[in-house]
């Protein structure tokens, strides 16, 4: 009965006994529930960090949207790139086509026969001309300029679809059959461009050198000057690519070329080199 009735008074919130008679309050301990202060601090902690967390992950959503994006716009510029280099290309090659054009023209008009001032009787033509002996290889090879063409036509179509390798085997191959052809500057500058193209800098120097020492008079010849000081920029050999563009301006002022080359020189200089 006395366990029952200790038992039954430590459950009660609090006894108070009779101020009056001095005797002091007993308490009981809070308990935590949920309306306890603890409670709603931990309540409260946990609604911070939740919000906390959701800001960290709209942030990190953000960039990966700013991510994407600028992912989205350097795919952009790449292909913009490629476009303006396949341009430049085609208007290389277009060039070259008119050039050729030109070339052909002139020298078909240059080598036709004038008319003779005086009639010959064909019997006095025939005992007066000898027979002409018959061509050696060198010769063959150097007078068949419709052979010639259609060797250049076939390593240029190959150079056009981005077929660089074969493009300069079938220029190699051309020059060995045509050591002395009309051609044979051009072919020499798109073996240069071919290496170029692929990104192959120091065997398009050579190839671009080879224009300027081998064909001297050539109309590539500025272009090759230009080309090989391109092809020094991308070496990173700034002394030789500044004396070549250079040199191209000074031979070559009020050109397309000279034009490019102190673009590049200014370029160069704004780069520190």
């Amino acid at each position: 009965m006395l366990l029952g009735a200790v038992a039954a008074f430590a459950a009660t919130p609090a006894v108070l006994a009779d101020d009056s008679q001095g005797a002091p309050v007993a308490t009981v301990p809070i308990q935590a529930g949920p309306g306890s202060l603890e409670a709603r601090v931990s309540k409260l902690e946990r609604v911070v960090e939740g919000q906390a967390l959701a800001d960290l992950l709209e942030r990190v959503q953000r960039l990966q949207e700013d991510v994407q994006r600028l992912r989205g716009e350097i795919e952009v510029q790449a292909n913009d790139l490629d476009g303006l280099k396949q341009r430049q290309r085609d208007l290389y090659l277009d060039i070259d086509r008119r050039l050729r054009q030109l070339e052909t023209a002139t020298a078909s008009a240059s080598a036709a026969p004038t008319a003779p001032t005086t009639s010959v009787p064909s019997s006095a033509a025939a005992q007066s001309v000898p027979p002409s002996a018959p061509p050696t290889g060198a010769m063959a090879s150097g007078s068949n300029p419709q052979q010639e063409q259609a060797a250049y036509q076939k390593a240029f179509d190959l150079l056009k679809v981005g077929h660089y390798d074969d493009a300069i085997s079938a220029f190699h191959a051309m020059l060995a059959a045509y050591p002395n052809g009309q051609l044979a500057d051009n072919a020499q500058y798109w073996m240069g461009e071919a290496d170029f193209a692929a990104r192959r800098f120091r065997e398009a120097a050579d190839e671009f050198g080879k224009v300027v020492n081998n064909y001297p008079q050539s109309p590539k010849v500025p272009d090759a000057l230009l080309k090989l000081g391109f092809s020094y920029y991308e070496l990173g050999d700034w002394g030789n690519a500044r004396q070549t563009l250079e040199k191209v301006n000074a031979r070559y002022p009020q050109t397309t070329a000279a034009q490019l080359a102190q673009r590049r020189l200014d370029k160069m200089v704004s780069e520190g080199h």
